[in-house]
């Protein structure tokens, strides 16, 4: 091995890391930078054997910051491999730096035996929440919670029944739990996330059961968007009634200009035959006066 990994505890620049806990998650971002790196040749499969080792055997971030200090992803190199962020940092703005609000959740667990349960409106998730179904069902519904951590884990269990987990659009989604003759809905999964906003990881085991993953608007958002396509409508059907209401006007111009003309056009032709009829009416007097005249 050309390269020893570094000491645990620093940075590629010498800093310190705080020591805390890493996650399932970032330990997977880190393996797969070191797949990268073994696929371009940056990594002989000794290294990449040992880093890998490495990477799962981490406990916090100070133990795997490290493993990806020497891959080009700095200045001055092109950064094929994609960089490795080990701290979710909070979103300067927006609304999901309200919804994360730190401390305790206000429910930790749930359990439906032949019956079910609802985790939904305005709650708080902890950062670890556990629901456990045995014939029966539930549902945790996240599109209006509030969150106590960056990223908090729904650890499901289903015997025999399911479990139903809702997000908004905008939060990041990790399933990663095991199913037996049973399932977990990945769907949603690999779906980027909006800055600042959270990470779900579904995690558990389905025996005979199955646990599903769906991404839904919220009512109030359903509604304003209704509202919005009902206005678009209107406002489509008033241009419409307006531009009828300009080609209505413009064929009455054209009707009115139409009916000039024929009007015009009988003048003249009422002129004309005035004119013929006074012709004809001069002669038959000058006929009349020279046979007057031959009596004489």
């Amino acid at each position: 091995m050309t390269d020893a990994v570094p000491p645990p505890g620093e940075t590629p620049a010498g800093h310190p890391v705080p020591e805390l806990r890493a996650s399932d998650a970032d330990r997977e971002r880190v393996a797969e930078v070191l797949r990268d790196a073994l696929a371009e040749g940056r990594l002989d499969m000794a290294e990449f054997e040992e880093r890998l080792e490495a990477t799962y055997q981490a406990r916090t971030y100070g133990e795997l910051a490290p493993i990806t200090r020497d891959l080009p992803v700095g200045q001055g190199a092109v950064p094929l491999s994609p960089a490795v962020s080990l701290h979710k940092e909070p979103a300067p703005q927006g609304s999901w730096a309200g919804r994360i609000t730190g401390g305790e959740g206000s429910s930790s667990w749930a359990v439906a035996v032949m019956s079910g349960f609802q985790r939904k409106g305005r709650w708080t998730v902890p950062k670890r929440f556990t629901c456990f179904s045995f014939w029966g069902g539930g549902e945790i519904d996240l599109r209006e919670a509030d969150f106590a951590d960056r990223e908090v884990e729904i650890n499901c269990i289903a015997i025999m029944g399911g479990a139903q987990v809702i997000v908004p659009p905008g939060v990041e989604v990790v399933v990663r739990g095991i199913g037996i003759m049973g399932g977990f809905d990945h769907r949603e999964e690999g779906v980027p996330g909006e800055p600042g906003a959270p990470r779900v990881i579904v995690t558990g085991f389905a025996f005979w059961g199955g646990v599903g993953v769906e991404r839904k608007l919220t009512r109030a958002e359903r509604q304003r968007q209704k509202e919005e396509r009902r206005q678009e409508k209107l406002d489509r059907r008033a241009e419409r009634r307006e531009l009828q209401g300009s080609h209505r006007d413009e064929r009455r111009e054209r009707w009115e200009r139409q009916w000039e003309r024929h009007e015009e056009r009988l003048e003249q032709h009422r002129e004309r035959h005035e004119e013929r009829w006074e012709r004809h009416r001069e002669r038959r007097e000058q006929r009349r006066d020279g046979r007057g005249h031959r009596d004489f």
